[in-house]
């Protein structure tokens, strides 16, 4: 699924854990591994990751890459002159300061990168499994490859619980409630329109490999935003799934309404594939 897994990393009190996170990663999917810091090299700073890369065996393993300039457009140069997969960063889920974070840099990552983005907001040291997923099955035409590259993830990190949730549209439900016909009618519709939903995820399902996964299909009715990141948090999911369409606009044209939702106050980890 990923080759060429790159980590941005600054020298705060997380980057051991970040490092660590980025190392199950590589053993997981059997990938090379660069480290890119884009600021000032410094012989302590130099000593301090040495230090950390010995202590997890990774000396041999990483490639280290200093970069002077734009913090944001450096990691994006760099990623796609060398084919990144995949860009793991630290995010912090407190909204005032994430709020910040994200303006400054990760925004930028998400919206140009050409790769996909994983944000981690609680790295650890003795990193664990991302057993809760949650994958966006919201109806799009970029749909079935998230869901897809969702299950992917899944199988490879041996994930234990799968939801792909998917949304009724408001002005499904509104018409639903809007006729004459009585509390019955509305509830058939409504009904209607949930099973219309469940297929659609479940004609999708039917395509792909699920491996051994079990996979619960969850409908929401909503800001598709607001429903999928309240549910990923109500069951304390390890990771949410979601997408974009890179060249097309995709997140240009949500920003800053849909997934800002999402990404102002992280419900937790958040994956964006892209094609």
């Amino acid at each position: 699924m990923f080759k060429r897994i790159a980590l941005a990393i600054a020298f705060s009190p997380r980057m051991e854990a970040l490092i660590c996170e980025a190392k199950r990663l590589k053993n997981i999917f059997e990938a090379e591994l660069y480290l890119i810091h884009v600021g000032e090299r410094h012989p302590d700073l130099e000593k301090n990751l040495e230090n950390i890369l010995q202590k997890y065996g990774l000396q041999e393993e990483v490639k280290m890459v200093w970069e002077e300039g734009s913090p944001a457009r450096r990691i994006i140069h760099f990623s796609k002159e060398n084919q990144i997969d995949l860009l793991v960063a630290g995010a912090l889920k407190t909204e005032g300061f994430f709020k910040y974070y994200i303006g400054s840099v990760a925004r930028k990552i998400i919206r140009k990168a050409t790769c996909s983005v994983l944000m981690l907001i609680e790295p650890l040291e003795n990193p664990t499994p991302f057993d809760k997923v949650v994958i966006n099955g919201t109806q799009h035409d970029q749909t079935p490859f998230v869901i897809q590259k969702g299950l992917d993830w899944c199988k490879a990190d041996k994930a234990k619980q799968v939801y792909v949730v998917n949304e009724i549209k408001m002005y499904g439900m509104q018409m639903a409630t809007a006729g004459e016909g009585g509390e019955e009618e509305a509830s058939n519709t409504r009904r209607k329109l949930v099973a219309e939903e469940v297929e659609y995820v479940e004609n999708i399902l039917k395509t792909l490999d699920k491996g051994d996964l079990r996979v619960h299909i969850k409908i929401t009715c909503g800001k598709w935003a607001v429903e999928l990141a309240r549910f990923a948090e109500d069951i304390k999911a390890d990771l949410l799934v979601v997408g974009d369409e890179g060249k097309l606009g995709f997140l240009d044209r949500l920003f800053p309404h849909d997934l800002e939702d999402i990404l102002s106050d992280l419900p937790c980890n958040v994956l964006i594939v892209k094609k």
